[in-house]
């Protein structure tokens, strides 16, 4: 279960990849603009802004995230699905998807289908989080072997820059793609078991952990976690220096309609 709360415990460092991603879109006047993994809608939202008389849609795979979309009102249309029984509609000029895809195995397969049933001139903007080599995620996969159950965690579900350019290439689009490491500066919690970091991935990489443990066993380990965490992640200054690397490609499918 997605909880909108815990994910937007860090909303301003976690927006961030959306809006620089975005940014690289060339899109002046879209059609019909989809954002597949909306979460709860506030990004989505902010598409709206920059393209008024767009179509605006969201999809999201969790009720929770969906239910805080809708609440928001807006102009945009929000559906619970799977992305990938996802097909575009043929004024979808524009297709977002942000900080989803590394959920998905066979993401691969769908972004080389979605180039190709994408009208001409098309745009399609992904990011990914590229941090499954940091300390917080190795210690997280080797805590979670010793704990049994080490399948519930992902050692590298996603592509590096270069890899999704050359999927993208071979699927006939121009692409635009590039990484970069943002440095999150993250406040010190004055509960030393409250680990920022340990704070920060319970929105996310912690999610099939905690779903896989009881109760107690939860409680365990995550206060193992947190002072492994302490350990790779030490504070100084009130603060805790998070690196977390990005993985962003924006391609263009072929063709000479322009949106």
């Amino acid at each position: 279960m997605w909880d909108p709360a815990v994910y937007r415990r860090f909303g301003s460092e976690r927006s961030r990849p959306f809006f620089d991603l975005t940014a690289r879109i060339g899109a002046r006047a879209p059609r019909a603009v989809t954002d597949l993994g909306c979460g709860s809608g506030e990004l989505t939202l902010t598409l709206a802004e920059r393209w008024p008389r767009a179509r605006l849609s969201g999809v999201d795979s969790s009720p929770e995230m969906i239910a805080k979309a809708v609440a928001h009102g807006g102009p945009a249309t929000f559906t619970l699905g799977d992305i990938r029984d996802w097909r575009p509609e043929p004024d979808v000029d524009v297709l977002v998807t942000s900080a989803t895809l590394q959920w998905v195995p066979e993401h691969r397969e769908l972004l080389a289908r979605w180039v190709r049933d994408l009208v001409p001139g098309a745009w399609l903007a992904v990011h990914v989080p590229g941090s499954f080599g940091a300390p917080s995620h190795v210690r997280l996969r080797e805590l979670a072997r010793r704990y049994g159950i080490g399948d519930v965690t992902r050692e590298a579900p996603v592509d590096d820059a270069a890899g999704y350019a050359a999927l993208l290439l071979r699927a006939g689009a121009t692409v635009d793609a590039w990484e970069s490491t943002y440095i999150h500066l993250l406040p010190q919690a004055d509960d030393h078991s409250d680990h920022p970091v340990l704070r920060w991935m319970e929105g996310t990489a912690l999610r099939p952990v905690k779903a896989a443990l009881d109760e107690d066993a939860w409680l365990d380990f995550r206060a193992d976690l947190a002072r492994e965490l302490a350990a790779a992640y030490p504070a100084a200054g009130g603060h805790v220096v998070f690196p977390f690397r990005r993985i962003f490609v924006v391609a263009r499918t072929a063709g000479l309609h322009t949106p």
